[in-house]
């Protein structure tokens, strides 16, 4: 590991033990690395989304039930959800996990592939920007750094890109809708990108590795500057060798490339390919990481049970 000198280390449930173990899997991590400040991430989202659950760490609501609550009560379904985004980043920063892959900004439009379903906060983006800047607030001041993803949106896609490639031929107009709640939370230190193609942007290649949607639209139109990170190289809506697909996710613009399945041949064929971490991506790794904050003291008892009488985490 110390030969192809990792940025950071990404768990999955398959990793996750008990709280102990996490602690030991995390320091032994950066031992290896020899960097205290490596960064452990993770997808902890809530509802189906969640890898450190039962019986150790409580379960939290999908995105989708602070939104039910936001038509009725906007500024009462924003602070919850930043409670329960500054409750699980205690669970994370508890064990040593110092970033999580939320939240999900993606727009579901009708007939769209369950695979974000009630992972959105909802299918207005002022509604989504509101409730993800909350549960975005709730990550950082638990000691977390969030992710937004999928940039420049996964809600359109009618096919789920774990398993094939999505096509989105939605007019240019249509997608400045899908692109507003990253523009609004566009200061967040990190993204992740979409294994989405858009016809309108560029018919041949999806977000991850295409030049043109990361430069015009992603760092252009959206106005993102922060830390952009490819989601999972792994999944089967890319094609090629692990090794091409991470060449093509490096050259269009990604900063930091995922492989997340645990195949360590695949892993070493991504290290093979990727450029070290260097000029402007270095020094977007560096200011993402500079804005973590330890957690403020707080009863986290009163918290808990006002989070769970006021909104029950049974989803």
């Amino acid at each position: 590991m110390a030969e192809t000198r990792p940025w950071g280390l990404i768990l999955f449930r398959r990793n996750v033990d008990t709280p102990d173990q996490l602690r030991a899997l995390a320091a032994s991590f950066r031992a290896a690395v020899g960097r205290a400040d490596a960064p452990v991430l993770v997808d902890q989202e809530g509802g189906r989304v969640q890898r450190l659950t039962q019986p150790h760490w409580p379960r939290y609501p999908a995105a989708a039930r602070f939104a039910a609550l936001h038509a009725a009560d906007p500024a009462g379904a924003a602070r919850l959800a930043r409670l329960g985004g500054e409750l699980l980043a205690r669970d994370l920063s508890d064990c040593g996990i110092t970033v999580d892959c939320a939240p999900v900004l993606d727009l579901p439009v009708p007939g769209s592939s369950p695979v974000v379903g009630d992972r959105a906060f909802g299918g207005e983006p002022g509604t989504v920007a509101a409730l993800a800047r909350a549960f975005a607030d709730g990550l950082a001041a638990g000691g977390v750094l969030p992710v937004m993803k999928h940039v420049p949106g996964h809600g359109r896609a009618a096919v789920d890109s774990h398993h094939e490639l999505p096509v989105v031929t939605a007019e240019r107009s249509a997608l400045a809708r899908d692109f507003a709640p990253f523009r609004a939370l566009a200061d967040l230190p990190m993204a992740m990108t979409a294994h989405v193609v858009f016809t309108a942007l560029d018919p041949d290649r999806p977000a991850t590795t295409s030049p043109s949607v990361i430069r015009d639209i992603v760092r252009g139109e959206i106005g993102f500057d922060g830390l952009l990170l490819s989601d999972d190289l792994s999944m089967q809506a890319l094609r090629g060798t692990l090794g091409e697909r991470a060449a093509a996710a490096a050259a269009a613009g990604c900063d930091i490339l995922l492989h997340c399945n645990g195949i360590m041949e695949e892993a070493r064929a991504v290290a093979a390919a990727a450029p070290a971490l260097a000029g402007r991506a270095a020094e977007r790794a560096d200011a993402a990481l500079a804005r973590r904050t330890a957690p403020a003291p707080r009863d986290l008892v009163a918290d808990r049970a006002a989070f769970a009488a006021a909104f029950p985490v049974t989803a």
